[in-house]
């Protein structure tokens, strides 16, 4: 899914392209994809976009028009394209919409048989706000209000840095990154953090998410971005299980739930202590290893 760094980078993208000009038509392909239905989609057309902003990880685009909105949720696997041409078609299986502005298009698409991307059209400041889960933005306050946000509730780091109504704008991948820079377990309880520790949550995070932010900008350059994945060959633990920690060398471990999967370092992060993954722990149950050192003794008795 795209987070705050990815969001960040299409907005840079979008912001010489799209603020300034007028949308000449909206083709929807799929209409799942909107969630609102007054105002009419098509309001939007004969619109200028006057501004962008971000809403955690939703993109909105503000019309010079009665308080006109449109908000783009990407979800797991929606993605931008822009095309140097008038008139491009939302492509087969997986386009879901596009607009036309003066000379080139925009198309939203989506991997997979699972819709999930949305396109809201919003009337009014009240009825975005709405849409805001209430997180405080992660680069924009001190570490006081950091600290204070996240003792706010009785929550694993995991969970607290991915909740947009914590935090807005991470998640699963940019906060495995940040935990293995803080060196913290992803599931030590917010409540039992000491100062030290949260201080150093609080430098992760600005520091994680400012470093890729400003890495993305500088590959990319001015040219639109195509390469928005949550798994890139740069990052320290997120999408490496089995891989070495780029600081200790021991092995990246993982946390499997439902589709999603949590990445860290046992050495650097847990003590070296392994944390329970749920399909296998429940498969070994009492034999589940502890530690690195039982992890790699199951694992040569195996061999």
């Amino acid at each position: 899914m795209p987070e705050l760094p990815d969001v960040a980078l299409y907005l840079r993208a979008l912001e010489p392209r799209i603020v300034g000009n007028q949308v000449t038509g909206f083709v929807v392909r799929s209409m799942s994809v909107l969630r609102t239905y007054q105002p009419p989609y098509e309001q939007v057309v004969g619109k200028t976009v006057v501004g962008l902003r971000r809403i955690g990880k939703r993109i909105v685009w503000e019309f010079d028009h009665d308080q006109l909105f449109l908000v783009i949720h990407l979800m797991v696997a929606g993605r931008l394209r822009w095309h140097d041409r008038a008139g491009v078609k939302p492509p087969g299986k997986v386009g879901l919409a596009a607009w036309g502005f003066p000379g080139s298009t925009l198309v939203l698409t989506e991997q997979g048989s699972k819709r999930r991307a949305g396109i809201w059209v919003i009337s009014g400041e009240e009825n975005l706000a709405a849409e805001d889960r209430g997180g405080l933005e992660p680069l924009e306050i001190s570490k006081d209000q950091f600290i204070e946000a996240l003792r706010g509730r009785n929550h694993t780091l995991k969970r607290a840095l991915t909740s947009q109504r914590i935090l807005s704008g991470i998640g699963n991948a940019y906060s495995d990154e940040i935990l293995w820079e803080a060196r913290l377990s992803p599931v030590k309880l917010t409540t039992r953090l000491t100062d030290q520790e949260a201080a150093r949550l609080h430098r992760a995070v600005r520091k994680v998410l400012t470093s890729w932010i400003q890495r993305l900008s500088a590959e990319t350059g001015e040219k639109w971005p195509t390469r928005v994945t949550a798994f890139r060959p740069e990052m320290a633990v997120h999408g490496k299980y089995g891989e070495a920690c780029p600081r200790c060398g021991a092995p990246v471990q993982r946390i499997v739930y439902a589709s999603n999967e949590t990445n860290y370092c046992a050495s650097c992060q847990t003590g070296g202590k392994l944390l329970a993954d749920r399909s296998l722990s429940r498969l070994l149950k009492k034999d589940w290893p502890k530690t690195l050192e039982e992890l790699e003794d199951l694992r040569g008795g195996s061999g």
